[in-house]
C-alpha cells in the first residue's frame, strides 16, 4: 500500500512526464519550422520517451491496487532563440526532473516505502542520461552556434538517433 502523500507525489510525477512530452513536442514543432529534420526528430523521440516515463508510473500505482488521478497539463513554452537554446532549456528542464525523482525517493524512504523506492532506482538511473545527453549535445553547438555548418553537421547526427520503444 502506498500511502496517500506518496501517492499524491507519484501522480503529480505523472504530470510532470506527461508535460515534459509536450513539452518536446513543442521543440520538435519548433525544429521542424526552422527545416531541421534531426533535431526535430530528436526531440519527438524524447517525447515518446516521456510518455514511456508517464506510463511506467501509471502501471506501477495500478500494480500497487491504487488510482492514476491525471490532472491538466500546462501549456509549453512556445517560442525558442535557436538550436542551442532548445538544449539549454532541456537541460535545466531535465535538473529539474532528477530533482523531482530525487524528492519522491526521499519521500518513499521517509514512508518507508521500500517497494516504491526501488521502483524509482530506474528513474534515479535514467535521469543520469537524460541531463548527460543535452549536455553533450550543447557542448556540440556552443563554440559555433553561429556557424550554419556547425548546426547542419548537429542536425544531421541527431536524425540517426532512433526510437528504441
Amino acid at each position: 500500500m502506498i500511502s496517500k502523500k506518496l501517492l499524491d507525489a507519484l501522480n503529480y510525477q505523472i504530470n510532470r512526464e506527461i508535460y515534459s512530452a509536450y513539452f518536446y513536442l513543442g521543440m520538435a514543432a519548433y525544429a521542424a519550422s526552422l527545416g531541421f529534420k534531426g533535431f526535430a526528430s530528436w526531440f519527438t523521440i524524447q517525447f515518446k520517451e516521456e510518455l514511456v516515463h508517464a506510463e511506467k508510473i501509471f502501471n506501477y500505482i495500478g500494480q500497487k491496487n491504487e488510482r492514476a488521478v491525471l490532472a491538466a497539463i500546462e501549456t509549453p513554452p512556445q517560442d525558442f532563440k535557436s538550436p542551442g537554446d532548445l538544449f539549454e532549456r532541456t537541460l535545466e528542464h531535465e535538473k529539474k526532473v532528477t530533482a523531482m525523482i530525487r524528492g519522491l525517493v526521499g519521500l518513499a524512504k521517509s514512508e518507508n516505502d521500500k517497494e516504491t523506492e526501488t521502483f524509482l532506482q530506474w528513474f534515479v538511473k535514467e535521469q543520469v542520461e537524460e541531463e548527460a545527453t543535452p549536455a553533450s549535445i550543447l557542448e556540440k553547438l556552443k563554440p559555433a552556434e553561429q556557424d550554419k555548418q556547425n548546426i547542419l553537421k548537429t542536425d544531421s547526427e541527431l536524425a540517426k538517433r532512433t526510437w528504441k520503444g
